[in-house]
């Protein structure tokens, strides 16, 4: 990229930084998420939720997009939204799903429960958390 380009690329980041989410969680493939959206209807305005598995992200900064899919009635719909879009209120991540994948485009493919992704906390069980074993250390000599 030459000088004169990055310098654009800088300017149009400055411009758009205002407009930019700050309060968006940690988005990865795989997620289970509700997205709530505005809608407007005439004066009136709504939240409607949207829930499903994110299978796909484009673009970066302001352009950024996440694809959603859900299934309604064994029919799959899929809606895409731009991250920074004032229709959308808010973003919840649900489920953290294991994905080995940047797209997961197969998922159109599967039926029942082949559709489900693995919870990516699923060996988390077995390890020991920093805190906790603090406390079992200092136990640990009382009882002798």
């Amino acid at each position: 990229m030459s000088q004169s380009a990055k310098s654009q690329q800088s300017i149009l980041e400055s411009i758009n930084a205002p407009a930019l989410k700050k309060d968006l969680p940690v988005l990865a493939i795989g997620d289970t998420v509700n997205v709530h959206n505005r809608i407007v209807e005439g004066d009136k305005e709504r939240v409607q939720v949207y829930q499903g598995v994110l299978i796909a992200r484009a673009g970066r900064g302001m352009t950024d997009m996440i694809t959603v899919r859900r299934v309604v009635d064994e029919v799959g719909i899929e809606r895409v939204w731009p991250i920074n879009s004032p229709l959308i209120a808010k973003i919840e991540v649900i489920r953290h799903g294991d994905a080995r994948r940047s797209k997961l485009y197969y998922l159109r493919d599967r039926v029942g429960k082949s559709r489900r992704l693995r919870d990516r906390r699923r060996g988390l069980k077995n390890i020991e958390v920093p805190g906790e074993a603090k406390q079992a250390e200092a136990a640990e000599p009382a009882k002798q």
